[in-house]
């Protein structure tokens, strides 16, 4: 079925908090975001795509709106995870005085790999590298140095060699006054060759001063698309979980517990976590 007989209207609307959850930093909507799925998968993804945050995008639900059996929407929706469309857990949410943990189904129509997926959950999202200004603060340096020595007068050509060399002394926690003093300070007389004496000391780095940022909290918690059992996402390759890939699951110290205690564990953990409201899966 075409994606465009796919009404995206009406929309039923989860509890307030759960839902839809689009990532940020998706590509501009195009005719062929979904080209790469089978035709049912696309059409489903695209009805995703369309609908506001918020949404109720439980296979129950979706089962009224669509032409499809909850059977056939859980295997398309685990289909859209493993393309990277899709993922599953529980997000750290703070507010009204308190910290609570919620259930989400984040929905991306730009694919993701697990890479990306791993650092979205750390709350540190991968951006596009923004463009490069044409003039960089190391190069302007360099180019305003023969004003105030000019013994050391560089070409625009040497300010391209050496701006590499003088970002690394700035990405140390180097100030511009101390890179100054270190191109200019004790100067020989004459300078035959400002660009290799210039050289010659900016590859002796100073000491790294830049602050060690504190550790950042968990934000999100990603879940097995079958059995629901969290875990790190490096566990969830395709956001699915070792032992439901039919892999051996990795060995970790559980502190004497049994894999079935672990289960027992994890399952009280997640209860607690969303009383007393009721959870609204996809």
């Amino acid at each position: 079925m075409a994606s465009s007989q796919l009404n995206p209207a009406p929309h039923q609307m989860a509890k307030p908090g759960y839902g839809k959850r689009s990532t940020p930093d998706q590509l501009t909507r195009t005719a062929n975001d979904f080209a790469h799925l089978p035709p049912r998968e696309a059409a489903i993804a695209a009805y995703l795509d369309r609908v506001p945050d918020g949404t109720d995008i439980s296979v129950k639900t979706l089962a009224k709106v669509l032409p499809y059996g909850q059977c056939a929407l859980r295997t398309a929706l685990n289909h859209l995870q493993r393309a990277g469309h899709l993922r599953r857990g529980s997000e750290h949410v703070i507010g009204s005085g308190s910290a609570r943990w919620v259930t989400r189904t984040w929905f991306t129509r730009t694919a993701r790999d697990d890479t990306w997926w791993a650092a979205f959950s750390r709350g540190d999202v991968p951006k596009e590298p923004s463009p490069r200004p044409t003039r960089s603060r190391a190069y302007i340096l360099l180019a305003a140095l023969g004003r105030t020595t000019p013994a050391m007068s560089l070409s625009a050509a040497d300010c391209v060699e050496l701006e590499p060399l003088v970002d690394d002394w700035f990405s140390l926690g180097a100030t511009a006054q101390e890179v100054l003093h270190a191109l200019t300070g004790g100067l020989p007389t004459p300078v035959h060759k400002p660009v290799s004496l210039a050289r010659r000391r900016l590859s002796k780095l100073p000491p790294d001063r830049t602050p060690q940022a504190p550790p950042r909290p968990v934000l999100r918690a990603l879940e097995c698309a079958l059995c629901g059992v969290p875990g790190p996402p490096e566990a969830l390759p395709g956001g699915t979980c070792a032992e439901c890939r039919g892999e051996p699951a990795p060995v970790r110290d559980t502190g004497g517990l049994s894999p079935a205690e672990v289960r027992t564990r994890a399952a009280e953990v997640r209860a607690a976590a969303t009383r007393p409201t009721e959870r609204t899966r996809a």
